[in-house]
């Protein structure tokens, strides 16, 4: 299975919610679109933005993939085996 954002091919990939679900239970929505990403892709999104952030501008995958310091991160992360166990850190 490819990540709808790194374009790595894996063996299991996560539901990340584009509108976070902690978002959703606040504004009362019932559901919110979903998008298959490695636990990596997953990891990163979380570590380097918040929930308001993510809800309200970036809320599909073409907005994350825009976005310069997940850009970053996606250049490398593709360069890397999707064997490789790859961890995440909050930028300083």
């Amino acid at each position: 299975m490819e990540c709808k954002l790194c374009q790595r091919e894996m063996e299991n990939l996560t539901i990340h919610h584009l509108i976070p679900r902690q978002y959703l239970k606040r504004k009362k929505i019932a559901d919110s679109p979903t998008v298959n990403i490695c636990t990596a892709c997953h990891k990163q999104i979380h570590a380097l933005f918040d929930n308001k952030k993510l809800a309200r501008e970036l809320n599909t995958p073409d907005k994350l993939k825009q976005e310069p310091k997940m850009q970053k991160f996606l250049s490398w992360v593709r360069k890397q085996k999707s064997q490789k166990r790859v961890i995440v850190r909050m930028p300083k």
